[in-house]
């Protein structure tokens, strides 16, 4: 392979630029030693780089070859700190990086810097990142773009996103990819009013945007339930050529679906020229919360016959539509063929699909059969279960389930009340007096009912009794007067008793966060126009009643997304035929 005349450093590293494989490199390493050429700074460098960072290389013979540096370069310190932080040991990454800076001359720059950020995200090493930080400063690295980005990403990867914005407002130069990274960072931890107010600073700034930019806000206007906001978003995306971006679009259909505007999230859908796995994923999963069974299947059909392979999501989205659709036969054989024909290992979720399926029908030995003969012992399993019996007022099987996550050490204040409520319906005081007892003995804290509604370009939030908005006078008088509305057309209100975890067991289930969000809706949107509310907890019994009477009251479509799935209400009748 090597002729004499390749002894020349300069005809080696012309070599090495071509090399495509562990195996002829090592033919390469083996030639440079015979010729004494090992100790070559840019020879050993080019050696190590391409088995430290290529995806042909080899991570543990970049360990061999570090280990015969003598004086390893700061280049030579990049390179396996570098291989380490993109690779399966991020740990190694800080291992070497601290060997550095206490045992070697060479100086850490600001690309070993930015690979021990990754790498301190990775491990969760939120002390690590801040002495980092520390000797970033030291060595005049607080200004560099590069750095401070992935000091950005490393502090919000640890939860410090208070950190992780002084970080970045006290950047002097901040490029698109900073403003990305910011965006991303608050979206992914939630922060999702965060981002499309940092979004808003940067059209002030007059910083332009890209399709990473998009989809960072387009995945907060999915989950806050911010319809206009993303309309708005869609119509950038349009305006700037973005649209054939399936990462873009794939974010609008799934916007679109969980703001409960499935024609729209179908129009892009269709409009995509280039769809990949997530793009008929993103679709199918969106028929699937919204209990659209039949057309999740035609879909996916489609997808068979355009040749492109299904994965879990795509059976999780599938198995969700026949739950919420009822279609118990369509969920069985989806479940078998998932393994069947396709090879894919049913997960957990799956499994809760079809529990959930069977308790849909009534069949709540079958789901608990499942459960059983199950290789998984899953909360969510035994929850979905909870529910069902909830449905069905099955006290047996609901104190099965209940037991079995106590068992696990997973109960919660939810799964007391859930039931607390099972033990109401079949007017058994003391069952509910005994799970108000273990609520109050283990100090439980039940989850806060949160509601979200949208309105223009805001959104506004709402919890149970709440007097905090600005409103709240016109809203609670506008609440009383659908009340008595409502009255003559026959709604009465459900006693609370177990009913929702969002209050005590013995508050008036009058001014729940729905109702008011929904009399909000009422006040503050042009009439005829149809209501979007987001909620964080499963809808109560009463909240649903009421608002199927508001929609035939008023003339209103009305679409609740909460924990579990979306309700459309129109005409006084629920999408969820009741059951939910």
């Amino acid at each position: 392979m090597l002729k004499c005349h390749y002894s020349k450093p300069s005809a080696i590293l012309s070599i090495l630029q071509g090399c495509n494989s562990i195996k002829r490199l090592k033919r390469i390493h083996a030639y440079v030693i015979v010729n004494g050429l090992q100790d070559h700074p840019k020879i050993s460098n080019k050696l190590l780089n391409f088995c430290a960072v290529s995806v042909a290389g080899s991570i543990s013979y970049a360990q061999l070859l570090f280990q015969h540096i003598e004086n390893p370069s700061t280049e030579a310190w990049n390179s396996i700190i570098r291989g380490f932080a993109q690779g399966p040991s991020p740990l190694q990454a800080l291992l070497y990086y601290n060997s550095m800076v206490s045992t070697s001359a060479s100086q850490p720059d600001n690309h070993i810097f930015s690979f021990v950020l990754k790498a301190c995200k990775i491990i969760k090493a939120e002390k690590k990142s801040m002495e980092v930080h520390g000797l970033i400063i030291r060595h005049g690295y607080e200004r560099d773009v590069i750095v401070c980005t992935n000091l950005v990403r490393s502090y919000a990867g640890n939860g410090l996103l208070g950190s992780a914005r002084r970080v970045f407002n006290d950047m002097t130069d901040r490029d698109l990819v900073c403003w990305n990274c910011m965006i991303s960072c608050y979206s992914q931890a939630g922060f999702h009013q965060d981002a499309l107010k940092l979004f808003s600073q940067m059209r002030d700034e007059k910083v332009g945007l890209d399709g990473f930019t998009l989809v960072g806000l387009v995945a907060s206007c999915a989950h806050m339930g911010a319809l206009n906001i993303g309309i708005e978003m869609h119509k950038i995306a349009w305006e700037k050529g973005f649209l054939q971006d399936y990462y873009v679009g794939n974010a609008l259909i799934d916007m679109y679906a969980k703001c409960g505007s499935l024609d729209d999230a179908l129009n892009v859908f269709n409009e995509m020229k280039r769809k990949d796995i997530s793009t008929w994923n993103s679709m199918i999963v969106g028929f699937g919360v919204h209990g659209r069974g039949d057309e999740a299947i035609a879909l996916f059909k489609q997808m068979l016959m355009a040749g492109v392979q299904p994965n879990s999501i795509t059976f999780l989205g599938l198995l969700c539509g026949f739950s919420h659709q009822g279609l118990v036969e369509e969920g069985i054989q989806y479940f078998h063929l998932m393994s069947s024909e396709f090879k894919l290992k049913p997960g957990v979720k799956h499994y809760g699909c079809l529990v959930d399926l069977y308790g849909r029908a009534g069949k709540l030995e079958k789901a608990l059969e499942l459960i059983e003969s199950s290789s998984y012992d899953d909360p969510v399993l035994w929850r979905t279960l909870l529910s069902s019996c909830k449905i069905h007022r099955n006290v047996a099987t609901g104190e099965i389930a209940l037991k079995s996550l106590v068992r696990l050490g997973l109960s919660n204040a939810g799964d007391y009340i859930l039931m607390a409520t099972i033990y109401a319906e079949v007017k058994d005081i003391d069952g509910v007096a005994r799970m108000r007892e273990k609520i109050k003995i283990q100090g439980m804290k039940t989850t806060m009912g949160l509601t979200w509604i949208e309105v223009g370009d805001k959104v506004h939030k709402f919890v149970v009794n709440d007097i905090s908005h600005p409103d709240s006078c016109e809203i609670y008088d506008k609440l009383k007067q659908i009340i008595n509305r409502l009255a003559l057309l026959g709604y009465s209100e459900e006693a609370a008793i177990g009913r929702d975890p969002e209050f005590d067991l013995e508050t008036s289930s009058s001014y729940h966060s729905e109702k008011l969000a929904i009399a909000f809706g009422l006040v503050k949107t042009p009439e005829g126009s149809c209501i979007r509310i987001m909620k964080n907890l499963r809808i109560c019994r009463d909240c649903h009643t009421f608002t199927k009477f508001i929609s035939k009251a008023f003339n209103r479509e009305i679409i609740v997304r909460d924990r579990v799935r979306f309700h459309h209400f129109n005409n006084g009748i629920c999408s969820c035929c009741d059951y939910w």
